[in-house]
């Protein structure tokens, strides 16, 4: 496994993927950096870090046969990698929301974001980018942010941590690549944030209902159950749970 260590950049995710473009390079080749200054989250949303205080890591995967259609179980299956490492950290009431941020409680700890390059139907090579809060103390405005360190009250060795969250995600991507994707789809959705909870949400017409989350789609989209009990499904940035 090749590490490449970088004091700043503004994006691991940028910079692991100019370098696929430009050569070959080795599977689970991994960015890192003590300083990312633009970070991006979902849909270009940002992501801030404290220099020196959390991991920050891009990752490339490569793959043989995963088709385009089948990205929601790589979605899965990195989530329950990050899940699977804290978990071993016995970092308390862990659940992933929708569609791969890592809670604690009803407070961040971690953001994922995957990247796909394709070759026709199929997903060629994933760069799988990483942003874990883990001995930052403290986060401003960020009322909904937490770190491992405020949760467990104790610091946390960062090169260790990114080897058990390679290890953690190799087991994961193994069972993608046998094609047991009920297997990751229903994990995924056992550990689902809300999951069968009555919630409010809203929609991209700033409609405002209440609902449950039922689980997922198999083309990733969040399912919620209506009070009429009708099910509706919403894909990325058309829905938010307000509480």
């Amino acid at each position: 496994m090749h590490i490449i260590k970088l004091d700043a950049t503004p994006s691991t995710n940028q910079y692991l993927k100019h370098m696929v473009l430009e050569r070959e390079m080795e599977d689970y080749t991994m960015v890192t950096t003590n300083n990312q200054t633009n970070g991006r989250g979902q849909m270009g949303a940002g992501w801030i870090t404290q220099e020196g205080k959390n991991l920050t890591v891009s990752i490339l995967k490569k793959f043989e046969a995963l088709k385009a259609s089948e990205q929601v179980y790589l979605n899965c299956a990195v989530s329950l990698a990050l899940y699977d490492t804290l978990m071993m950290l016995s970092v308390p009431e862990l659940k992933v929301k929708w569609p791969n941020d890592i809670m604690s409680g009803n407070k961040k700890l971690c953001g994922i974001l995957i990247e796909n390059i394709l070759q026709g139907n199929f997903i060629s090579k994933s760069v799988i980018g990483i942003g874990l809060n883990v001995n930052q103390l403290d986060f401003g405005d960020l009322k909904n942010a937490t770190s491992i360190r405020l949760l467990l009250g104790k610091t946390i060795n960062l090169d260790a941590l990114t080897n058990q969250i390679v290890i953690c995600l190799k087991n994961r991507l193994n069972i993608l690549e046998t094609n047991r994707f009920k297997k990751i789809k229903s994990t995924y959705e056992q550990v689902l944030y809300r999951k069968d909870t009555p919630s409010t949400f809203q929609d991209k017409n700033s409609n405002v209902f209440m609902g449950l989350i039922r689980g997922v789609s198999d083309d990733g989209k969040l399912v919620i159950q209506k009070e009429d009990e009708k099910l509706f499904e919403f894909a990325l940035k058309e829905i938010r749970l307000l509480n």
